[in-house]
């Protein structure tokens, strides 16, 4: 038992937590901004399966996993502007929309993979890892963290960038504007509908880096229905979040960890059913709404499309 905790070992476990939290923490920070303007998107988990073939497919025909990680973020935007042109611009159900977006991405995704990758089953490797000079050489925590591929480290700028766009600056302002009181936006000159179009398409775009990042560094490979369930756990995210995106960060790190503590768990000898292991990160999600659901605040206006001047 001694072995199972050595310092590599631990190693090993604290990338896992970080590979399965950050394609969570992605989509979630895009799905943040999304509801901050006043749009839910339920179709997050088709969103993330486009992104994350698209990824996979050009990462395998190129053999550069940025410009698959750079498809992942092309294929969201894509699977994405159904919700644009259908919510945004022409006002229909937001609920509707986002779960036909999920079962399209769904079928798609796997209607592809089968017909061009089941005979030969494709893994793309391991990306290129960028190791920051000292740090790297830190026992445990270097190899862990700062031995990360490239990747890791522009997807947590990209959030942590966001989380103070959001919070400090004149475009987050109009974005929880046209979320929390759309007609005072308009009213300010501002436009509600150019708003929640950029917020849209910004999370269709994380969305898909989340679920390129999936299939490309946490999986090195894709699989139909590879997200099972991530993009719907980031809708609960989300909205546990009031809108704070470090609180986001913060949940999917422990999502990242209930995830990798039951094959730890079973590597250091204690015995858990299979199937308890892959129900953990879901019961931890349940708990954390049952917990936390009281307190948690959306915007007004989040679901409800805006006319310009209809009261």
């Amino acid at each position: 038992m001694s072995d199972m905790l050595s310092a590599a070992f631990i190693t090993v476990f604290i990338t896992t937590v970080i590979a399965q939290a950050m394609p969570l923490m992605l989509a979630s920070v895009g799905e943040t901004i999304g509801e901050q303007a006043g749009v839910l998107n339920l179709g997050i988990e088709g969103v993330m399966l486009v992104g994350a073939y698209a990824g996979f497919v050009v990462t395998l025909s190129t053999g550069n996993f940025w410009i698959g990680m750079l498809a992942g973020v092309v294929g969201g935007v894509v699977a994405n502007l159904a919700m644009l042109v259908l919510n945004v611009w022409l006002g229909l159900n937001q609920i509707v929309i986002g779960l036909a977006i999920t079962l399209i991405g769904e079928g798609i995704t796997s209607v592809l993979y089968l017909q061009n990758y089941t005979k030969s089953p494709a893994s793309l490797g391991q990306a290129p890892k960028l190791a920051i000079p000292g740090l790297g050489d830190i026992p445990v925590v270097g190899p862990a963290i700062f031995q990360q591929s490239g990747i890791f480290w522009v997807a947590l700028l990209i959030a942590l960038v966001l989380a103070f766009a959001l919070a400090r600056t004149n475009w987050g302002l109009s974005t929880r504007s046209a979320g929390q009181k759309p007609s005072s936006l308009d009213a300010a000159g501002g436009s509600v509908m150019r708003t929640r179009s950029i917020a849209v398409l910004l999370g269709g775009g994380l969305a898909g880096l989340g679920g390129a990042y999936l299939s490309l560094i946490t999986t090195a490979t894709f699989s139909p229905l590879l997200t099972n369930g991530l993009g719907f756990i980031a809708i609960v995210i989300t909205m546990l979040s009031r809108g704070r995106i470090i609180i986001v960060m913060i949940t999917s790190l422990i999502y990242g960890l209930a995830v990798a503590i039951g094959p730890a768990l079973q590597v250091i000898g204690f015995t858990i059913p299979a199937d308890l292991i892959k129900m953990l990160p879901f019961l931890i999600v349940i708990v954390m709404l049952i917990l936390f659901a009281r307190s948690s605040v959306v915007p007004p206006a989040l679901g409800s499309a805006y006319t310009r001047g209809a009261r």
